[in-house]
């Protein structure tokens, strides 16, 4: 009976090694975004999973925050139109700049186009 229990015992302490070491390993890859009043950032689109279009963009904007709620809370700006809240794991930072129309279109040529 000792040696059920012992066997026991140490399967238990087998599995909270392996918890500690996932958990470690999945808060790892968790990055921390911090987001601040007038940063440019980008929004996803949850609402295209019912349109049939694959090629259709899941991220709009960009828009500027306007204020940092506690909780995860965001409101953003659009340059025409009313300042709306959304939550803060919606977002991503945006860095770059604005893809000119003719640049756009060449990327959907392809080489038999040309």
């Amino acid at each position: 009976m000792n040696e059920l229990n012992e066997l026991r015992d140490q399967a238990y302490g087998n599995s909270l090694i392996y918890k500690e070491k996932t958990k470690k390993i999945h808060d790892a890859k968790i990055k921390n975004r911090e987001f601040h009043v007038s940063d440019r950032v980008l929004l996803f689109n949850s609402r295209l999973k019912i349109f049939s279009g694959k090629l259709k963009p899941r991220w709009s904007g960009p828009f500027t925050i306007t204020e940092v709620f506690p909780y995860g809370t965001i409101e953003l700006s659009q340059p025409d139109g009313p300042n709306f809240k959304v939550n803060g794991h919606r977002i991503k930072h945006y860095y770059g700049g604005d893809i000119p129309a003719m640049d756009a279109l060449d990327l959907y040529l392809s080489p038999k186009d040309n």
